[in-house]
């Protein structure tokens, strides 16, 4: 009988959703680049680094906990985290198909480019925080690293607080009929 170390799969589950974020910063790469050809314009550059290096501090944060403290694998809350990290990853990508060449991961608006509201931007002006919420708390909690699930949903919050403040005052301006943020 072949037996797993859970924490090998778990690093294994880490390392793929890595790799999904990478290919994902290729893709929001392009489309900034080519949003900027088009004239965008950027807002809040400030706090993006911030949150790159949150997300990047989270992924290593996650197998950190499991292997130094030696986070136990508990069969349900594994279960239920990976339910919710499966969902949270159908919600990013209905985001991203939905936005299409307008998604990116910094705040840039190209003037006259309509506001998206069809899609989960229907319900929610922002819901790719959502699932980057939900990620957030999941991810850790496959193999019980509650303690990185807590910090780092904390400091998420923290940093969606701003970055969320940013673009709904860049909504808010272009509501009022502006065509170019401040």
């Amino acid at each position: 009988m072949v037996t797993v170390d859970t924490r090998l799969a778990y690093t294994v589950l880490v390392a793929a959703v890595a790799a999904l974020r990478l290919l994902e910063l290729r893709v929001a790469n392009r489309n900034t680049r080519a949003a900027l050809a088009r004239g965008a314009v950027e807002a809040g550059r400030r706090h993006y680094p911030w949150m790159v290096a949150m997300h990047s501090a989270f992924l290593g944060a996650c197998l950190l906990e499991t292997w130094v403290l030696d986070r136990p694998w508990v069969p349900s809350l594994a279960v239920a985290a990976a339910a919710v990290l499966v969902a949270a990853a159908a919600g990013r990508y209905w985001v991203v198909a939905t936005l299409g060449r307008r998604w990116t991961t910094r705040v840039v608006y190209v003037p006259g480019d309509p506001l998206v509201t069809h899609g989960p931007f229907r319900w929610l002006h922002h819901p790719n925080y959502v699932v980057v919420a939900a990620e957030v708390a999941a991810l850790p909690l496959v193999h019980g690293a509650w303690l990185t699930a807590v910090t780092f949903t904390v400091a998420n919050a923290l940093l969606l607080r701003k970055r969320i403040a940013i673009e709904n005052a860049l909504l808010n301006r272009l509501a009022s009929g502006a065509r170019t943020p401040k």
